[in-house]
């Protein structure tokens, strides 16, 4: 649908009372039109343990199906010849014609056609690349590569790599100014966020990050703020979009915080922030910084995008398998939808299927919608107050599962180890799954693999085991500090 006719349609719905809008979604400018919701518009998360992309009618809820990009476990063990692995980023160009998906295992992005759901061709690039967006022209899409210390520029039209940008190591994620004047990339390994110009791909100015790790970033349609979110220490930054790009405000968000997203409506424009850590979405003002709303939405809250009128938000529940429909409103979860597994990127393409129904080349969801859930509690006296338990997901791969545990309420900078134990509070012989180090904020994702579903579900009679997280490493533990739920 044209612009033009987009605005007729908007005209015709605010004449009749019959719709409320509000101009100037992410990505897009605050002058340009909004997309009433309707059927034509999709919802896309990117799926890294099942490797595929989930397809949902925002109208209905409901979930299409998927794009399977690769095999589960074991497929992905043997030499990879063809397929994706770890299902990470996403972006969609401003057509709203086509995904680019990110695969870390892969290095690969995966441009897919939003009418038909085909890939359209695969690029592969460097070491473990993280997201991609395109440029608001449309011409280039620029892919941070945080394996190594550039940002790869693709032809949107070839999809073939046409430089590299050179930043420092561990590039995050990219987003774009409205106007397409500014890429502003974030960085994960190091703590400083680049400002870059589109138009000669130079370095233009630099913003100092309060920690090194940063996932992701986004700019308000107003062209005015960029926001970036710090998962390591639980942070939210805000900087002036334009030149000297000053530092604005720090916010203390919570542990794990993931990612952030701009939402303008017949309230203001606020801030969208996830927190892993807390199973929380917290909502901000832009223009006083404030927070506003704190919503409970489930396990492990991820990606995150508004609707193209702004009237809801979506977020991929990582550890619940769930994308989760917000009302930007009232703040109040309207739907959750059950999506593949460990949900990341999110992205909401309004009028991504302008004709039919836009079912083509999905599958069933089949083993990436088979997961079991469980929670770890804090050992009396050694956990930390107000923080979410450890979720755990144990998503299955036919007889092995890959365990995800998003582990909260530790000790800053610390030493675990996850591990199964012989009885319930953690005592008897234990046996290491996975040794970690947790993050300033007292977190940490930690993975694992294996049949451990059959030993700790406690719903089956053949359970022999309890989850339990002990202090120290594999060679030498302490006690035990959290335990399996029952």
């Amino acid at each position: 649908m044209k612009r033009t006719s987009r605005f007729t349609l908007l005209a015709l719905l605010c004449a009749f009372g019959s719709a409320s809008v509000w101009a100037g979604q992410a990505p897009y400018g605050a002058a340009a039109q909004d997309f009433p919701l309707s059927h034509h518009d999709r919802v896309y998360a990117a799926e890294q343990f099942s490797n595929t992309v989930s397809v949902t009618d925002p109208a209905s809820n409901k979930l299409l199906g998927v794009i399977r990009l690769g095999d589960p476990q074991p497929g992905n063990l043997s030499p990879l010849y063809r397929g994706q692995v770890l299902v990470h980023g996403m972006g969609f160009s401003p057509d709203n014609k086509t995904l680019a998906v990110v695969s870390i295992g892969s290095n690969s992005v995966t441009f897919i056609d939003t009418a038909t759901n085909a890939v359209k061709h695969t690029t592969y690039v460097g070491r473990s690349p993280h997201e991609a967006f395109f440029t608001p022209d449309g011409k280039e899409v620029w892919v941070t590569v945080r394996g190594e210390d550039y940002v790869s520029v693709i032809d949107a039209q070839t999809f073939e790599e046409k430089t590299r940008i050179k930043v420092p190591a561990g590039p995050g994620m990219q987003i774009f100014s409205p106007d397409g004047k500014y890429g502003y990339v974030c960085s994960s390994f190091n703590p400083q966020t680049e400002v870059i110009s589109v138009a000669d791909h130079k370095i233009i100015g630099s913003v100092q990050q309060a920690s090194p790790f940063c996932p992701n970033i986004s700019a308000t349609p107003d062209g005015k703020q960029v926001w970036f979110t710090l998962k390591d220490v639980g942070k939210t930054q805000v900087f002036e979009a334009t030149p000297p790009f000053k530092l604005l405000k720090t916010l203390d968000t919570g542990p794990i915080t993931n990612h952030v997203n701009i939402v303008h409506n017949a309230h203001g424009t606020f801030a969208w922030v996830t927190v892993g850590g807390l199973n929380q979405v917290k909502v901000f003002r832009t223009d006083d910084f404030s927070q506003v709303a704190t919503i409970p939405v489930g396990d492990l809250p991820h990606g995150i995008w508004p609707s193209g009128d702004g009237s809801r938000v979506y977020v991929g529940l990582e550890n619940a398998d769930k994308l989760a429909a917000i009302d930007t409103l009232t703040y109040k979860v309207i739907a959750n939808v059950p999506i593949g597994q460990a949900p990341q990127a999110v992205a909401y393409v309004p009028n991504a299927v302008p004709q039919g129904n836009g079912d083509a080349n999905l599958e069933p969801l089949g083993v990436a919608g088979q997961a079991l859930t469980l929670t770890l509690k804090a050992v009396a006296g050694k956990g930390h107050t107000g923080v979410a338990p450890t979720s755990v997901s144990l998503f299955d791969q036919g007889i092995t599962q890959v365990l995800q545990a998003s582990v909260t309420g530790l000790e800053p900078k610390g030493d675990y180890v996850l591990a199964l134990s012989a009885h319930a509070d953690g005592s008897g012989k234990l046996e290491p799954l996975a040794q970690f180090k947790t993050n300033p904020a007292g977190a940490a994702i930690v993975n694992t693999v294996g049949p451990i579903r059959q030993i700790v579900d406690r719903s089956h009679a053949q359970a022999t085991r309890y989850l339990t997280i002990v202090q120290g490493t594999a060679a030498s533990h302490g006690k035990p500090v959290q335990v399996q739920s029952k």
